[in-house]
Formats: structure tokens, sequence, C-alpha cells
């Protein structure tokens, strides 16, 4: 009750605050930034990232006013040597931050007439065509540029150790073309083939390698002449490459992983700090080295899930914090994150990078937290969304408690192993009497997880204590500022976790109770010396223990997997053979369930065992039964 009533007065006080608000919001939109503080501050939160999160090093660049107003290293680029960083010299593995240079070549064709961004993909292909899985709605080079192509994620085994064994662009997108899932340019799901097609464009359009292209296009009209598409890299590239880490013990271990066939995604792409601080001023300053009007064409929006959230430019996301548009774009390989945000309306720049994972993945978001305490110093008393000068006012909506639920990623994989992320990844949405919702599984903060948000009518609430905002379509999605590239859709109660977590671990723990007892049953009876079952009722009972073993290692297998979120992340894009053997254990598994299920049936009619040992068997087979039927859901059975 007190809950409720002090929510409510929360709720008054926030829709009275509006006209204190409207002036402040309106002064701190127009304000010029105070970039006054932010060398100490980047020092201070560094500094203290690496030592408690376990990151052997760091480069920092901020750019304004088309000039480098900060760049700076911290920590160490190789932990065996101790070489400093240095943010001039030091060489980065980019990840996905590249996307945006693949994304400058794309925009530097359809600026010349040679590509259409409304044209059907296949109208370029030469080698192999985007097949017609949802007639009437071809992938368009729009499309790719805003991750709303609809392929499905498959991003296991798609990355390399050897830069040498890279595969030819084409022939990968050809051997690893994944399932279209939705029809184009209705959802936005970050996807990476899409991204690596439109790289593939480049090259058939051109009639250029898309390295090439560029390095002759992009970077060195832009002079980074410590930047590179290649792989493996020119000479004399690697002889200032950081080494990418994950923390082990009390000291870190080097990642492979970096290189992959889908180059235009990032795949192997280096770069030091402060050539992306180069890149950063061109496109905040429209350079035309850049071409004529591509600046202006990356960074419109091209498209948004719901016109009251930010959306997709050219793979910038609109990601807008202290009344400020920001477009954005993050990487992440192993050993290796990195964060770009532009604010093209203070001509503002800020680059991070760190060559360690840090303690369970904690450096993909270290940087996003130093971007956004920059933002917060240079912006502060913000409503938070751009050209918004009042403070959000509360209204009832009537369809809350239809909202509440379960809600999984359209970026969660349908047909890859990759799958069983959505195991354990889901969102809830409840509501509350108050009026208000609670989620949980947004946040890319990993220190958040409830959020509280403010119902302001027609299906969209705001952040209560925060900025950010959340739409409900009205068709069973859920899309949020947080991320873009990212929608929810409503799961039904027999596709939840909160059902097939239970008949997994339900199963599994029958599986093993059979492994350890159906032998201690054996020794019983022969001990007792009690009459000896028939050769099939022996043989059933012995096909029990094979499949209680098969499903105790593959849960030990996979725990042990799993288990360190850095390594597995790893073992994951490079593609694994041990998770591969445990898919195999599981299809093992499945033909002996075929026979507990004909072994259950015949114990029952040919009277095996007493009815304890009958139900205790059939119990077994149900185990099992149960076991794979969430195993088979999230993919977890080869092939």
């Amino acid at each position: 009750m007190w809950t409720t009533i002090v929510s409510g007065i929360a709720l008054a006080a926030s829709a009275l605050s509006g006209s204190v608000a409207h002036a402040a919001a309106a002064n701190a939109a127009n304000a010029a930034p105070d970039l006054s503080g932010v060398g100490p501050l980047i020092d201070q939160t560094v500094t203290a990232q690496l030592a408690k999160d376990k990151i052997p090093g760091a480069a920092v660049v901020v750019v304004a006013g088309g000039q480098t107003v900060f760049a700076q290293g911290y920590g160490v680029a190789d932990t065996a040597t101790n070489a400093p960083v240095d943010p001039v010299r030091t060489e980065f593995f980019t990840g996905s931050v590249a996307k945006v240079f693949t994304a400058t070549a794309v925009a530097q064709l359809v600026q010349q007439g040679k590509l259409d961004p409304d044209a059907d993909v296949n109208t370029y292909l030469k080698d192999f065509k985007i097949p017609d899985t949802f007639p009437g709605h071809p992938v368009t080079v729009q499309n790719l540029m805003t991750h709303t192509a609809g392929f499905d994620a498959d991003p296991f085994g798609v990355a390399v150790s050897d830069p040498k064994k890279v595969p030819p662009l084409g022939q990968f997108l050809q051997d690893s073309r994944p399932a279209r899932v939705r029809p184009p340019g209705t959802l936005a799901a970050y996807d990476n083939y899409g991204v690596a097609l439109a790289g593939y464009l480049v090259q058939t359009v051109s009639g250029e390698p898309f390295a090439q292209y560029v390095q002759d296009h992009v970077f060195q009209p832009l002079q980074m002449d410590a930047s590179t598409f290649q792989q493996p890299h020119p000479a004399g590239y690697d002889a200032n490459l950081a080494k990418g880490y994950r923390p082990e013990g009390g000291g870190w271990v080097a990642e492979d992983g970096q290189y992959g066939g889908w180059s235009p995604t990032g795949a192997g792409t280096a770069a030091t700090a402060t050539d992306m601080g180069k890149f950063m001023m061109a496109q905040l300053a429209k350079d035309p080295r850049l071409g004529n009007g591509v600046a202006d064409l990356m960074q419109q929006r091209h498209f948004t899930m719901d016109p009251r959230l930010p959306g997709m430019a050219y793979l910038f996301e609109e990601r807008p914090r202290d009344g400020q548009r920001i477009l954005f774009k993050d990487g992440d390989v192993p050993g290796f994150h990195s964060d770009m945000a532009l604010l093209p309306d203070k001509d503002i720049g800020i680059y991070v990078v760190y060559n360690g994972d840090g303690t369970d993945r904690i450096a993909q978001w270290d940087g996003k937290a130093l971007i956004n305490q920059i933002v917060d110093t240079a912006f502060p008393h913000s409503t938070g969304f751009p050209n918004t000068t009042s403070a959000p006012t509360a209204a009832k909506d009537p369809k809350l408690g239809s909202y509440a639920g379960t809600y999984r990623s359209d970026q969660v994989s349908r047909e890859d192993v990759t799958r069983v992320a959505g195991l354990v990844s889901s969102v809830t949405v409840s509501a509350n009497g108050d009026g208000t919702i609670t989620t949980n599984g947004l946040s890319q903060n990993p220190k958040i997880g409830d959020q509280r948000w403010i119902p302001l009518g027609s299906g969209e609430f705001a952040e209560q204590g925060g900025q950010d905002r959340l739409v409900f379509d009205g068709h069973g999605h859920l899309a949020t500022s947080i991320d873009p590239t990212d929608a929810y859709y409503k799961l039904d109660w027999y596709n939840s976790p909160a059902l097939h977590l239970p008949m997994l671990y339900g199963g599994a723990g029958i599986l093993a109770a059979a492994f350890l007892g159906f032998p201690i049953l054996a020794l019983v009876r022969r001990v007792r010396q009690r009459p000896t079952h028939s050769r099939w009722a022996r043989g059933a009972r012995m096909l029990a223990w094979v499949a209680g073993g098969l499903a105790t290692l593959f849960v030990a297998g996979f725990v042990t997997v799993t288990g360190d979120s850095d390594a597995f992340y790893e073992q994951l894009i490079l593609g694994s053979s041990t998770l591969t053997l445990l898919l195999v254990v599981n299809a093992l598994l499945t033909l002996c369930t075929v026979g507990l299920i004909a072994g259950s049936a015949a114990a029952w009619k040919l009277g095996w065992w007493r009815p304890a040992g009958r139900i205790a068997y059939s119990l077994t087979a149900l185990g099992a039964v149960s076991f794979l039927a969430v195993a088979f859901t999230y993919n977890l059975v080869w092939p």
C-alpha cells in the first residue's frame, strides 16, 4: 500500500515539475558543451576500470570543433613485454565499429548512382542469389544498412585464428547464408551477414576487392595510414598490434578469433585510436573527402521501429542522451571492445577501445559507461531525448495488463546453436498496481536488473529515474531506445523459459539418477541372489543407464564449456569442436530415448520387474523426453 502511495506521489511530482524542467531542458539542449573536465574524468574512470575489471589496456580519443581535444593510452598493449598503449601507434582490432567504414563505402556508391538503395540486392549479385523467401519483399541495399534484411543470426564458426585461412568474401557468403526469418523492413535485428553482403556489393559494383576499395576511397583520403581491412594485415602493421586478453586466475590469457570471412563486419580490421579520431572529425565536418553528400546520407535516420523511438542511420544507431542526438556504434571480438559516439549537433566525437574482455565481459559495458559520463558532464540537467523540453507526463494505459509476460530478442537465432541464449536471456514484463510496469533483462548495464517505466499512453513508457523509452507495438513486440537494433517478441506460455528450464533441469536430474541408480539396483539384486531378468529386460535397463550417462556427460560438458563467458564466446565464433561433440552426445541420447519409450511399453506389457521398477523406468523415459524436448527447441542436438 505504501509503495503505491509513494509511487503515485512520484508520478504527480513528475507531472508538476514539467514547467520548471521546460526552461532547464531547453537551455541544456542549446548550451555550448563544457569539455573542461573531460581529461581528468577519463583518466580517473579508465584507470579504475582497468584495475577493477582486470583489463590490460585502453585508448580514448575525443574530438571537438575539428580538433583532437584528448588522446590518451592506458595500461599495456602486450602483457608479456609490458609495451604501453599509445593512442597514435598502438593498433587495436575494431570489431564491429568498422561497419561504419562499410557504410561509408556503400554511401559513396549510392551517391555516385552505382547502387540504388531501394533495389533488390540480387540485381547486383552474380555468383549467387538471395532466395525469394518472402515473395514481393526482396532484400534491398537500404535493408542491409539498417539491420532490417531479416536474416537469421548464425555466429557459430564465423571466425578463424589464422588470418591466412580467411576464405574469400563471396565464397563465405554463399556457403554460410542464414535463413531469412522475417520480411525485410519490418523489424531491426543486428545482422552481421547483411553487412558482409553489403561489403560484397561494394566489391561487385566497384570491381575492386572490398578491403582495397576501403583503403583507396576511405582510409587514404582521410590519411588514416594506420588502418586496414586486409587479412592478413599488410607488412609492418602487426608490430604495433595490441594483443587481446581475457582474465584467468590472477593474470590474462591471450585470445584468438579476431579474423574471419565476414570482413566488412569488422573481422580482422585494425586501426589506431587517433585514426578513428580522423574518421569522426570527417563525419562531423561532413568532409567532402568522404564524397559529396556521403556524411549526410549516413547520418540521417532511415528506419525506426516506432516514430516515437530513435532508429537507424547507415549502420549508426541513434542512442540519445541528455537531450543530444548521438550516433553510436560498438564492436566486440574476443579480447577487444570498442565504442564510437558522434554528437553531430555539437561537433563532438568519442572513441574508446579496450584490449581485454574484463571480468564477465564487462568491457562491453565499460566503454558505454565512460561515454555516458562524458556526455553527462558536458550536458547536465537534461530530460534525455532530443527536442524534449519537459519531463514526461504520466497517462493511464488501459492495455497495461496485456503487456505482461516473457519476451525474447529477435536477435536470438532460430537455427543456430546460439539459440540457447534465448533460454537464459529473456526479458520479463510485469504490470504494477500503480499503473507502471517493471522490466527485467533490458538494460545493457550488468548492474541494473529491474527497471520501472511510467506510462505515457498508446503503449509508450518512459524510464522512471532514467532517460530511455519503451514502446509496445500492439502486435506482440516491444522496442526501446536502449538499442535500436533489437526488438523483442512476446512468448506463448509453451515457449517460455519459465517452462523450459524446469523441463531441462528435471529431465537432467532424472537421467542422472538413472545413471547412478540402475547399477546400484543391479548390484543389490546380485548380492541378494534374486532371479535374473530376461535378456531384453536387462538390455532395457542397460539402455537406461547409457541414456543417463549421455545426459550427465552433456550437462557436465556444457557447464564446463560455458562456465567462462569470455572463453565460451571465443570458442563459439571459432566453431568449438567440443560443443559439436556435445551436440552429437544429444543425438545419441535421442536414439536411446526411442529405445526407452519402447522399453517402457514392453515393461508394462510383459511385466518386467516389480511395479516400482516399471514406474522408475517409465520416469526415466519421461525425463529423457523432457530433456530432449528442450534440447531440440534450442538446437542443442546434432545436426
